[in-house]
């Protein structure tokens, strides 16, 4: 019988980091003056539990197999989750359990749903906690698309596999590639801060909104996200630092070690661009000819902000772009399924997934044609084996798949058909902000019912790990 020991071991290790990062909101409280020891109790809890699962799960052999990967990578975010939200239950906003696991899940799969209606008047604690929350989870996702996921041969992932051994020990290659994966993120997040703040933000928002920027998260510190600001400088800084979270971070790893045309020659990262190019042209032509509210600047200037930021599964807004017409509100609902590549931040499809996609399709095409050729499939100049495109296609179809249930189960608690299908979209795909008046841009998710709620907390944590991680932990066969 496969024991289980490693896994709880490392949980316990994570919960323990968890809870030293609540002494820092911790220090805003006593900075603020605020009058609250939630974030000391909720420490103090977390990191007790964290230390009584490593005491009881101490093994010599700390390794994982393939069964145990799967179990940690579900595990590992629910249990973040579960207890990140102990802050969200004991502060000055007394969110119930179901508010506050919304609020904690949307924050570690850096979703950025919120169920807070007033931030602007928010504990800076609680709105600091909402940062730090979505930027470990930019850590957890990039770590676990660069060295677990590919292992486990989820939806195609295993194309970007860091080694060629086919070996099942992770740990030594993720400590390894995590060590330098934090550095490049913690640097990038360093300059994105001091950028907004020489560019008008205090310090506390500078510091928030660099968190949650790199991580492609979108919580923001302000009812109006960062549209409050005002400012075309941060609003292009927020851009540039967005498409940075959405490359793959062992392009920065390459591109270090010499690779420096990595960023030209990789076809996702490419894609990805195109991607955007096209997609900003498209809501700059559709802004100008429909609106004359903003000059050609103005219209460049929201048409990247917002596709850049629906695109990557950010959720930043400027602007209610519900109010823009009927194509806006497809068009989104489109981007929101792709987001951007993998073994970034993002959330979605991916890039990657939708080209081979689409090298199948024209594969098919060409078989069409010319029945008895022998084609030979290429993605970034390797050859793609049968299995690889099969996950891709598998994974595209159960992705869909999963939506129109969600959707189905969001309608059947009394959503209407717009929340329904894009609360959906933007939960299974980590976006943020749904479309229509009550989950849209200016909207929240407070209105919605528990039970919605918990399918959509759901729905994040699916989206988040690649869904099949999370769905074969229901099939009896994987416990035997």
């Amino acid at each position: 019988m496969t024991s289980y020991k490693t896994v709880f071991f490392i949980v316990g290790i994570l919960l323990v980091i968890l809870g030293i990062f609540m002494f820092v909101p911790y220090g805003v409280q006593l900075i603020y003056n605020e009058d609250s020891n939630s974030f000391l109790s909720s420490a103090i809890v977390t990191i007790f539990i964290g230390i009584l699962i490593i005491l009881s799960s101490l093994k010599k052999e700390k390794q994982l197999n393939l069964q145990q990967a799967f179990l940690f990578s579900t595990l590992a975010w629910f249990s973040v989750a579960l207890f990140g939200s102990l802050p969200f239950m004991l502060s000055s906003l007394k969110l119930s359990f179901t508010e506050a696991f919304f609020e904690s899940m949307s924050g570690i799969t850096t979703t950025g749903s919120t169920v807070i209606l007033d931030l602007d008047n928010s504990p800076k604690s609680i709105l600091l906690w909402r940062a730090i929350m979505q930027w470990l989870g930019g850590i957890g996702i990039i770590v676990m698309a660069t060295t677990v996921l590919p292992l486990l041969k989820v939806g195609g992932m295993q194309l970007f596999r860091t080694d060629s051994s086919g070996t099942e020990k992770i740990l030594p290659k993720t400590i390894e590639v995590a060590t330098a994966i934090i550095s490049i993120y913690a640097t990038l997040t360093f300059i994105c801060g001091f950028i907004y703040w020489t560019q008008g933000m205090d310090i506390f928002d500078s510091i928030a909104h660099s968190f949650t920027t790199l991580a492609t998260g979108g919580f923001s510190t302000h009812n109006d996200s960062i549209g409050y600001f005002n400012s075309p400088s941060i609003e292009f800084t927020a851009t540039v630092f967005i498409i940075l979270g959405s490359i793959p971070f062992i392009a920065y790893l390459k591109f270090i070690k010499g690779n420096k045309n990595i960023f030209f020659q990789d076809i996702q990262i490419k894609g990805f661009f195109y991607l955007l190019i096209i997609s900003v042209l498209a809501m700059f032509i559709y802004l100008f000819l429909n609106s004359s509210e903003y000059t050609l600047i103005d219209n460049l200037r929201i048409s990247s902000f917002n596709v850049v930021s629906i695109l990557s599964g950010t959720g930043y807004v400027t602007d209610d772009f519900g109010l823009w017409g009927k194509f806006p509100l497809i068009f989104f609902l489109f981007l929101m399924f792709v987001g951007g590549c993998a073994g970034s931040t993002t959330c979605g499809i991916k890039v990657f997934r939708l080209q081979m996609l689409l090298i199948f399709i024209k594969n098919q095409i060409k078989k069409l044609i010319s029945p008895n050729s022998v084609i030979v499939l290429n993605y970034n100049n390797e050859k793609i084996e049968d299995n690889f495109v099969n996950s891709v296609i598998i994974f595209i179809f159960s992705y869909l798949f999963l939506f129109l249930i969600i959707a189905m189960l969001l309608s059947i608690t009394g959503l209407d058909f717009l929340s329904a299908i894009s609360g959906a979209a933007t939960s299974i795909s980590n976006v943020g902000p749904g479309l229509g008046e009550m989950i849209g841009p200016n909207g929240n998710f407070s209105q919605v019912t528990d039970l919605s709620k918990l399918i959509l907390s759901f729905a994040m944590l699916l989206g988040r790990l690649e869904i099949f991680a999370v769905l074969i932990l229901f099939l009896p066969s994987f416990w035997r």
